[in-house]
């Protein structure tokens, strides 16, 4: 159930997944290709491996639930997270630079694991294993190469993806050049439609591995960032068409203690464990050091600019904590915040789990959820065309009538731009602090760096060009002169 707290799988995951740098030759005493896979569990043990960087850890997992994953870094830089200090601080700011370890980490990490899978899925073509489990091993390899691409084209632009022939000859050093925009749209979409074909229905799927409906699901995701309108639309289409997603009555549950595991509502969550195999220390991120029960280190809040955006109904801002009262007997709200709530509320978003005996907890992390194929459907429909409809509206409503507040009218959201505006401010209520989605949404809409001088005024270091995130200065000198910097980092 827990798939990914197997210490003896982490071991193999470890051990297969893939070279350390894009050239770096295979160690053959671990990885013998002559004599390995040539089994369903070597396949398995490969495919395991695709999912060990998408997994919630602080080193090394890209869905961390600190700052060294994607969520906070990503909603750290809207207004629905802010930062006192540190990186937090950084990313509130717009003032990530080359120099910015925490910023070019995730490139650094991460690029590597598409190589990685790269070669993975070359050693499972060439096995003798069934091919019906070749099939499916691969599919699921090519939804996490695709992922993780996305993932890294979203912070970055296009990226370095090394071909399989330069990865075949390792001690033949190549300067690589990054893709142009539409090649890396490309390579990930292939990857996405490719893995859509062959992985399990959603209601054959195991729990946190993926799933026909989660290809699909990052193909919305990759078609919005390129406003592919037509083709979000058909992938939300086939999407609803599978007869099997549904939004959940309880909208606060769905981040309780018992993993959602039977849900209609969760596309793809990661799973989370007190042994820190995938780990989710969300908690310990945003708790004071004096909230009743167990505690945390308090690193970051949302803004009140945020939370006055709710309607006073909105059960979407449950665990938005504006008021606490201490374990010193002090309330704390946003009259008396010391400095625990000075930028806003409290974001815990998940259960407390207040009898958790240590920092971490067992609430999974949500990645991707229904709602988002609803809203994404919504916006294509209206964007496709440039007039709002009220199929449109009616999309959105179900999304509000579950969060408890007011349905709206077509007449008042009739236009381009009121429409816009309305499904952006709904996105940011629905998906707050899950996947980091809500930047992703406001540079779609040309309001990145607006929203950001509007939240912090004179102390922002916003700019058009600070919608991308810089590279290192590490990776550029590798590059030799083919590896460009995003502008305006040079």
């Amino acid at each position: 159930m827990k798939n990914l707290k197997n210490y003896t799988i982490v071991l193999l995951m470890l051990i297969f997944s893939g070279c350390s740098q894009d050239l770096e030759s295979i160690n053959y005493d671990e990885i013998n290709p002559a004599i390995f896979p040539t089994s369903e569990a070597d396949i398995q043990a490969i495919v395991v491996s695709a999912y060990y960087p998408l997994r919630g850890a602080y080193a090394n997992g890209i869905h961390s639930t600190s700052e060294n994953g994607l969520m906070f870094i990503l909603d750290a830089t809207t207004e629905i997270l802010q930062g006192p200090y540190g990186v937090q601080q950084e990313a509130s700011l717009h003032s990530y630079k080359p120099t910015s370890a925490n910023f070019t980490r995730f490139y650094d990490v991460f690029y590597n694991k598409i190589s990685g899978m790269t070669l993975s899925i070359d050693r499972i073509e060439k096995s003798n294993v069934n091919e019906l489990v070749k099939k499916q091993a691969i599919a699921e390899i090519k939804c996490a190469r695709g992922l993780l691409a996305y993932e890294l084209f979203d912070m970055y632009g296009p990226i370095v993806v090394a071909p399989l022939e330069v990865l075949q000859n390792p001690l033949k050093e190549e300067p690589l050049a990054r893709l142009s925009n539409a090649e890396m749209v490309s390579f990930i979409e292939n990857d996405l439609k490719a893995a859509a074909i062959d992985l399990p229905s959603p209601d054959k799927a195991t729990y946190g591995r993926f799933s026909q409906g989660m290809a699909r699901m990052v193909l919305i995701r990759l078609y919005l960032h390129e406003k592919r309108w037509q083709e979000v639309e058909e992938q939300a289409n086939a999407i609803m068409a599978m007869n099997h997603y549904a939004l959940e009555a309880d909208y606060v549950g769905l981040w309780g203690l018992a993993a959602p595991i039977k849900s209609k509502e969760v596309i793809w969550a990661v799973p989370a464990d007190y042994a820190g195999t995938s780990e989710n220390q969300w908690q310990m991120m945003v708790l004071p050091n004096n909230f009743p029960g167990t505690t945390g280190y308090g690193t970051i809040q949302s803004s009140w600019t945020f939370y006055d955006s709710f309607e006073a109904t909105d059960i979407r801002k449950t665990a938005l904590v504006a008021e606490y009262t201490g374990t010193d007997g002090v309330t704390y709200n946003r009259a008396n915040p010391a400095n625990y709530m000075q930028l806003g509320p409290i974001p815990l978003k998940i259960n407390p789990d207040a009898a958790r005996k240590s920092a971490l907890t067992t609430v999974d992390m949500i990645v991707y959820r229904y709602a988002d194929v609803l809203l994404s459907k919504a916006e294509a429909l209206v964007n496709k065309t440039g007039t709002p409809t009220q199929e449109a509206i009616d999309l959105v409503n179900i999304v509000r009538k579950r969060a408890k507040i007011s349905e709206i009218e077509l007449a008042d959201y009739n236009t381009l731009a009121s429409f816009n505006n309305m499904i952006l401010l709904e996105r940011s209520h629905e998906y707050w602090c899950e996947n980091g989605q809500y930047r992703s949404d406001l540079i779609r809409h040309g309001k990145y760096t607006e929203h950001a001088l509007s939240l912090n005024g004179a102390a922002s270091q916003s700019a058009p060009y600070k919608a991308l995130f810089p590279f290192s200065l590490d990776r550029i000198s590798e590059g030799k002169g083919k590896f460009i910097q995003n502008l305006g980092y040079n």
